[in-house]
């Protein structure tokens, strides 16, 4: 009876440690990410597992649970980098949003036919072909034009390498400037302190900081979007639909 007794409170001791763990994980380091849009094609699609890295920015409201940190700000702040793929609080309903940083304070941002201009500079763009995907009828999605391939309806957009100023490099989509005048054509924004400018790779599907996101403050972003864990083209379930070339993929 002794022995039962010893045993289970090992098993009782080593369930605590184990969510202890897991909760230190989950809470200062790394923070699941579903991919739930797709306004970060190609880069990231609906579907994609992400691991998040919480202490790459440091630590705010925002990024630990219950938001108990009894004070506005960051502690242990780093600046994020031009390019960085970042997981933020929206600035008005708190959702969880997935966008690539584009504009940093001081910046003057603007978006003509299509080319992202920073401080009146533009950032090359270089073709990288087509991207295709599947549209059943009843999605809305801006595209260049409508192509049938063995009876399955897909939406082409022009894929292109875009240059930031740092060097960085990434693949973003565009659609036809006619279907999509307020993304391909924007006023110039000015990024104030202590805020950021993001757009979705995605650039004529994506809701960021050309209209409805706005400028996001600093002390709401989570984390950087660092690794593709896994990656699941319909129910997890649905082995066929795996993408198993997305498994363990890092995000540029």
């Amino acid at each position: 009876m002794a022995k039962k007794k010893e045993s289970l409170g090992e098993l009782v001791k080593t369930v605590v440690y184990a969510l202890l763990i897991a909760g230190v994980f989950r809470t200062l380091l790394f923070q699941p990410f579903w991919i739930p849009s797709g306004s970060m094609k190609s880069t990231l699609l609906v579907g994609d597992f992400l691991f998040v890295s919480k202490y790459s920015y440091g630590y705010s409201q925002h990024s630990l649970p219950f938001s108990f940190l009894p004070f506005d700000g960051r502690v242990l702040a780093s600046e994020p980098e031009r390019g960085d793929v970042i997981v933020f609080k929206h600035p008005r309903n708190q959702q969880d949003y997935v966008k690539r940083l584009v504009g940093l304070p001081g910046d003057r941002i603007q978006v003509t036919e299509g080319i992202l201009y920073i401080n009146g500079e533009a950032a090359p763009q270089r073709p990288n072909g087509e991207f295709l995907e599947p549209a059943p009828y009843g999605v809305r999605l801006q595209c260049k034009e409508w192509r049938s391939v063995d009876g399955e309806r897909l939406c082409v957009k022009d894929s292109f390498i875009e240059t930031l100023p740092n060097g960085v490099e990434h693949v973003v989509l565009n659609a036809d400037s006619n279907n999509a005048p307020y993304t391909d054509n924007t006023r110039e924004f000015v990024v104030p302190e202590g805020h950021f400018f993001f757009m979705g790779d995605n650039r004529d599907n994506s809701s960021d900081s050309r209209a409805d996101l706005g400028m996001v403050p600093f002390e709401n972003l989570i984390g950087r979007a660092d690794l593709i864990a896994l990656s699941f083209g319909g129910q997890i379930w649905e082995v066929w639909n795996w993408r198993a070339d997305r498994f363990f993929v890092s995000i540029n």
